[in-house]
């Protein structure tokens, strides 16, 4: 019995633990042995998360794959699993310990810190692991892994050493994003960038042989500079080589103001001669630009901050050099001073010099690390890298060989973009959680890559006998007493970038490098659903990974979803205040109510808007079908066994089975296709429009009618439509489906595993072996007859005549809405120039027609009479009489009043957008707000001036 109320709260839980209990989502299921398996892996969420919007929708895609694929008979492997969150997870513990006024990391050592991280990770690590479970994710939990697991671990360690044996992994000093709060590199990703209001300075360098003098522009060159305390460590001065202020310079010197030290002018086109003074100071230690430019140029690399952001002057080698004597007093005012406030204390002594010629505000963008909150620095560092170069070029290949394909495709150009012009990637981090690096380092710092510390042990010992560091058998007894090379080798302190153990996510969680059945059977991957900000963070390390370890591409398809914003179109961030909180809406509307809002929306290519009252509009549709299932149960509409919609009489019932063929091939194909608001709309269309306003509607005289052959057959139909929309639905709304699956009739198992639909359609040859299983007497269907044998069905003519009853109600319905006629107003209806069979069916749906459309009387004429608004029905010209109804000079100038509004709302924002100014300054989403308003009014426009056309000719 269906409850009167629907409850998705009470529903959610129940079927959550049914599904649980029943192993519903688990792959390797045995009926499913020769099926064909259908992969997702689960983009990792950070242990510490918790569920986002981004998460939602991301997680709701792959559901509906999974479910879809599932119920279609594939073995369907959802693998679940957690980030370890290298940055993240240890911010949380350290900022625990300090809470607690517990001693810090380093006072705890790092044994016992790890200690610590893993009984956090125990106890409240698997929040966000809880929270999918709400949203009905059909994971297999029962495999779920988590990056720092023994076995993904075990692939770490092996890929790295293998690429280091293979040369493919090196270290080297280069700029990193150095994060000087954490003390640790960190990747693009973790950078955000924040638009400050900073200065200009513009600073005057001495040309070398000219007496100075801040009046003699001829005896200085001006740079332009947001970083005057980096300027310490400059070592050239860049122009452009066309610009034609500088071209006598290039090849002189200049003498760099308070260090005295003499740094070359050279030419490089990196400079822009319309920005600042057209020339740049170059810092190739500091900054990412000018470290390419001293590449380039042979430029020296002086360093002249520390980890923690201050100066570092005193004892630095690098800055001492080429120094003229003196200028060592000179550095130790500043040595150890703090990066913002060096600039501060240069800025004064600049300007004591004569050396600051004046000082420009300035709008800019400033990298700040997304946890720390601080500035980043580039900073010059030894740190461990990856050749990314070599190792993206089989992953550009098998994109351009359609061995992966993106979807929407243009992605492929952004993919392709960053690929042809990556960097090294730095993969090591100064942090403690994490995997280890497997380095270990002799007494001359030379380091040994190995899987274990004995191997390393054993290879360097090996070495420096060889180097007659040591004696054989001094080699001989530290291999055998450790306690006689304990120091002798010391392991890299660093951990790997979280993105390194990530990019082997689709084979280390199916066992690799075990030679596992799972791996044989589950990879590569049928599919990948992300978003765009991670194609090159995560998809293009997958690929590359994927590719070189496996030699296959790790999925065959990559779907990239845009961003959920609020309704409004702005981004959601908790500054603005505009975060709307899945759970949240969960408890409000339920799970189902959110998926479908999400779905509906998530059309390729497009960013997603959301509104609390967008999920209600949803909410609202669970309702009316639930509330549709009940008035069919209450009718005792019940599916008899064997029964065929094929088969039925009734006009009514055959234009129901050819509407719920139509939808099936519209949402499989449109799902295929990764059109998933497609899907969504197509069904959401069906179940409201179709099947409750429609079909539930037109077969209420026959429901309240006498008992007979048509009326059971109506019952039947409504129970099988019912069931086909349990299915179609399914994948989007898996709770209350399931649970409506379950109450409507006796099953023998869960609508989660029932088969999907089968209907003709466009099918490609892996859905044909797909579809090469059973019949419904076990016999095997080969997939051409499969194919042939689909239960597709199709009635043209139950089409025409039901869809001419709903197109005339329809039409009916709105002329009247136009015409601001009161729903109570029953008006005539004239049918001109009628045929025979147009006059059966108004005569067959007479009462019908009447008590929908709110008519007196239908009648047929060879011309429609004067003062009747005409419509064209299906090729039936229809006549709506309104002489008497409502003054027609009237209604013409109000609705010529309404068009005069609705010109000057187009005029309005006509001028917004085409105002540069506000479409430049403007928030983003004030702009498309703008822009939404200008599309309702043009489409108010037209349904005035249609409606103002039919007054015209029926006056």
């Amino acid at each position: 019995m269906i409850e009167k109320n629907y409850q998705p709260a009470d529903i959610e839980r129940r079927m959550s633990r049914i599904w649980e209990e029943s192993g519903a989502f688990k792959a390797g299921r045995p009926e499913r042995k020769d099926a064909t398996p259908f992969t997702i892996v689960i983009p990792p969420p950070n242990v510490t998360g918790s569920l986002h919007m981004g998460h939602a929708l991301n997680n709701t895609l792959q559901d509906i794959l999974c479910r879809f694929e599932r119920m279609r008979g594939r073995d369907v492997l959802w693998q679940p699993g957690t980030d370890h969150a290298g940055i993240a997870t240890q911010m949380v513990v350290e900022r625990q310990l300090m809470e607690r006024q517990e001693p810090g990391r380093r006072e705890m050592g790092r044994a016992k810190f790890l200690e610590r991280v893993w009984q956090w990770k125990a106890e409240s690590g698997g929040t966000i692991v809880n929270q999918l479970k709400r949203l009905g994710a059909s994971c297999d939990w029962s495999r779920e892994r988590f990056t720092m697991d023994e076995g993904l671990s075990r692939a770490v360690v092996k890929v790295f050493v293998e690429l280091h044996r293979q040369g493919l992994i090196y270290k080297d000093k280069r700029l990193v994003n150095w994060d000087p709060k954490l003390l640790t590199a960190i990747s693009d990703l973790e950078v955000q960038q924040v638009e400050v209001k900073g200065s200009l300075w513009y600073l005057r360098y001495p040309i070398e042989g000219r007496a100075f003098s801040p009046d003699d522009p001829k005896s200085f060159i001006v740079v332009a500079t947001t970083r005057p305390e980096t300027m310490l460590g400059d070592s050239a001065v860049a122009v452009h080589p066309d610009d034609e202020r500088y071209t006598d310079l290039v090849g002189e010197h200049v003498i760099l103001p308070l260090v005295g030290r003499k740094i070359p002018i050279v030419a490089d086109d990196y400079s822009d001669p319309e920005k600042g003074s057209g020339a740049v100071k170059v810092t190739p230690a500091h900054d990412f630009n000018d470290f390419e430019i001293g590449k380039r140029h042979g430029l020296p690399q002086i360093s002249v901050l520390d980890q923690e952001g201050c100066l570092n002057l005193v004892g630095n080698e690098d800055y001492l050099r080429g120094l003229p004597e003196g200028a060592s007093d000179f550095a130790e005012e500043f040595h150890q001073i703090e990066r913002f406030a060096a600039r501060k204390k240069i800025v004064t002594r600049l300007d004591e010099f004569g050396f600051l010629e004046r000082i420009e505000p300035n709008t800019h963008m400033v990298p700040h690390g997304d946890r720390s909150g601080v500035v980043i620095e580039p900073y010059l560092t030894d740190q461990w890298y990856v050749d990314a170069k070599t190792m993206a070029q089989p992953a550009m290949a098998a994109v351009r060989s359609g061995e992966t394909t993106f979807v929407p495709k243009n992605w492929e150009k952004t993919y392709f973009e960053w690929m042809e012009n990556i960097q090294p990637w730095c993969i090591s981090r100064q942090l403690w959680w994490g995997h280890q690096i497997p380095a270990w380092y002799g007494p001359d710092g030379k380091a040994f890559v190995a899987e274990t510390e004995e191997e390393a042990v054993g290879n360097a010992l090996g070495y420096y006998v060889e180097q007659e560091v040591i004696t054989p058998e001094q080699g001989r007894e530290m291999a055998l007493d450790p306690a006689k090379r304990e120091g002798f080798i010391t392991r890299d302190e660093d951990v790997l970038d979280t993105w390194f153990s990530s990019a082997l996510w689709p084979f280390s969680t199916l066992g690799w490098p075990d030679d596992t059945a799972e791996v044989k059977r589950y990879y590569p991957t049928s599919a990948l659903v992300t978003g765009f900000d991670i194609i090159f963070f995560w998809v293009a390390r997958m690929m590359m990974m994927g590719l070189h370890f496996m030699k296959e591409a790790p999925f065959s398809t990559v779907y990239i979803h845009r961003l959920v914003r609020d309704e409004k179109g702005a981004k959601m961030s908790k500054s603005k205040g505009n975060v709307i909180d899945p759970l949240g809406v969960i408890d409000e509307y339920g799970a189902d109510a959110l998926r479908f809002a999400l779905t509906r929306e998530a059309a390729q290519g497009h960013d997603i808007r959301l509104s609390p009252h967008l999920v209600e509009t949803n909410r609202n549709f669970a309702t009316k079908f639930w509330n549709a299932c009940r008035f069919a149960e209450m009718n005792e509409c019940v599916k008899p066994d064997g029964f065929d919609a094929k088969g039925a009489r009734e006009t009514l019932n055959r234009w129901i089975a050819h509407e719920t063929s139509r939808v099936t091939r519209e949402v499989t194909e449109a799902i295929q296709g990764y059109r998933f608001n497609d899907a969504a709309g197509a069904i959401y269309r069906f179940v409201w429009n179709v099947f409750c306003d429609w079909y539930l509607e037109l077969a209420k005289p026959v429901l309240m009618g006498e008992e007979g052959a048509a009326k059971a057959e109506t019952r039947a139909m409504i129970a099988w439509t019912r069931d086909e929309i349990l299915k179609l639905l399914h994948p989007f709304m898996p709770f209350i489906t399931e649970e409506l699956w379950a109450v409507t009739a006796k099953r023998d198992g869960l609508l989660v595993l029932e088969t999907w639909p089968r209907k003709a359609t466009a099918l490609s040859g892996e859905d044909l072996a797909v579809m090469a299983m059973t019949g419904p007497n076990g016999e095997v269907i080969p997939p051409v007859i499969a194919a042939l044998d689909a239960d597709d069905f199709s009635d043209p003519a139950a089409e025409a005549e039901i869809g001419w009853v709903v197109d005339l109600v329809t039409a009916m319905r709105s002329v009247k809405a136009e015409m601001n006629i009161p729903p109570s107003t029953l008006t005539p209806l004239v049918i001109s120039g009628a045929s025979d069979e147009t006059r059966d069916r108004a005569q067959r749906w007479n009462d019908t027609i009447k008590r929908l459309a709110r008519l007196s009387d239908i009648s047929f004429a060879d011309c429609p009479p004067e003062g009747a608004v005409q419509l064209l029905v299906r090729g039936d010209v229809v006549a709506l009489p309104l002489k008497g109804v409502i003054d027609l000079v009237a209604e013409q100038a109000r609705l010529q009043k309404e068009l005069g509004k609705a010109d000057a709302d187009i005029k309005r924002v006509d001028a917004k957008l085409s105002n540069e100014k506000f479409v430049a300054n403007a928030p983003e989403e004030l702009v498309e707000e703008e822009k939404g308003k200008r599309e309702a009014a043009l489409e108010r426009k037209a349904k005035i001036l249609e409606a103002l056309e039919r007054l015209k000719k029926a006056s």
